[in-house]
């Protein structure tokens, strides 16, 4: 465990550049939290002082309501804050944790943030402020998180779409952990077995029921062995064999508008955003760069990104870069929402996609001769309108 007691703020709000809250969450983990709480709400003349009530630290998993001063400003008031203690081991990081629901100004949060960290000179308390992640570390450290879930907490943490939190919520609740494990117990008694052949074949545990037919019982384990690596390496591909399901829904679907100029891409981006993401001009070849928004499309975050209109020749060497940018990103794209006039349907897409073809194919020139490869982006998904 650790020796030392770590403190942060864990909600929105009260810090830096944070706008301000109704509540804010300041958590303490560590052996000294209880001591760090009680030097906040005693002042060292509270016991002598009757207008000063000595306050205890809260029952564990009780909340209670207290007052917290501020050991570095002659303890002056703090705030009332509404205390919560999780005690060793039932709690986040396995060690005592103590909450503080403090009023969520900036004032109010600074002032406790400023004051935990004075306790190392005034009250001779181990403490400092937590470095990034650190709660979650000693979580890990203290067997209260596997590996998977501590990445599932991250992810559920940044969360943005309805998607990603189930996804986050199903691998935290420790399914993924499962499933490794299950292919861990096959693969360690696999090789058991596989030792244990090559070790005592001539052993009379391992002959078959007929004691004349020599090498039976090795055959035996041999095959059950084979068999369940055979379903083994068969269950591990079709996982993997998801389309990168899991990665597209917590990064995000990329989606390319490409066309022609002036064919409405800005517009259907616009549309797609609900405000005035991209400008819309009738003069051809006003989007010059790529113009990218996020958004939530049926609970899955998406990318979507405004392109140079794509045509045969110019030469205007900005438009040039701009479409050189916009193949580079429906390239690299999962979805390309081909933009083109109705009356001539067919035709533009047909156009576009040798355009494109021709910037892939320039694309791995460039890259054969740097001596780089390409990732393959899972672009080709094609919406006509």
């Amino acid at each position: 465990l650790s020796t030392d007691t770590v403190f942060a703020l864990s909600s929105g709000g009260g810090g830096l550049g944070g706008t301000a809250t109704a509540v804010a969450v300041i958590r303490i983990t560590g052996p000294q939290s209880a001591e760090a709480l009680f030097a906040l709400m005693n002042p060292p003349n509270s016991s002598s002082n009757k207008q000063l009530k000595v306050q205890t630290v809260p029952k564990p998993r009780y909340a209670a309501v207290r007052k917290l001063y501020d050991p570095s400003d002659s303890y002056s008031p703090l705030d009332e804050s509404l205390i919560l203690y999780f005690s060793s081991p039932r709690s986040f990081t396995g060690e005592d944790i103590i909450e503080l629901h403090t009023h969520g100004s900036r004032a109010v949060v600074q002032g406790v943030l400023s004051a935990l960290s004075s306790l190392s000179t005034t009250s001779n308390i181990n403490i400092r402020p937590a470095e990034r992640g650190e709660f979650t570390s000693r979580a890990y450290s203290n067997n209260k998180l596997e590996l998977t879930q501590v990445e599932a907490l991250a992810d559920l943490i940044v969360a943005d779409t309805s998607q990603q939190r189930k996804q986050a919520l199903l691998q935290l609740d420790g399914r993924l952990s499962r499933l490794y494990e299950s292919w861990r117990t096959i693969l360690t008694k696999g090789l058991a077995h596989a030792e244990a052949v090559i070790d005592f074949g001539d052993d009379e545990d391992l002959m078959g029921e007929d004691e004349n037919m020599d090498g039976a019982g090795q055959e035996d384990v041999w095959t059950s062995m084979r068999d369940d690596i055979v379903s083994l390496r068969m269950g591990m591909e079709e996982h993997l064999r998801d389309g990168k399901r899991g990665e597209i829904t917590r990064d995000g679907v990329r989606v390319a508008i490409v066309g022609p100029p002036n064919a409405g891409k800005s517009s259907l981006l616009n549309l797609l955003a609900r405000r005035e993401a991209a400008i819309v001009s009738p003069i051809a070849g006003t989007t010059r760069d790529v113009v990218e928004v996020n958004m939530d499309l049926g609970g899955v975050r998406c990318t979507v990104s405004d392109t140079a209109g794509l045509r045969d020749e110019t030469n205007d060497t900005i438009e040039q870069e701009g479409m050189k940018r916009a193949c580079a990103v429906a390239l690299d794209s999962h979805v390309m929402v081909c933009v083109v006039d109705a009356t001539h349907a067919v035709s533009g897409i047909e156009n576009l996609l040798s355009t494109l073809q021709e910037a892939q194919n320039d694309l791995a020139k460039e890259n054969e001769a740097d001596g780089t490869t390409t990732t393959d982006g899972g672009g080709g998904g094609v919406g006509v309108l």
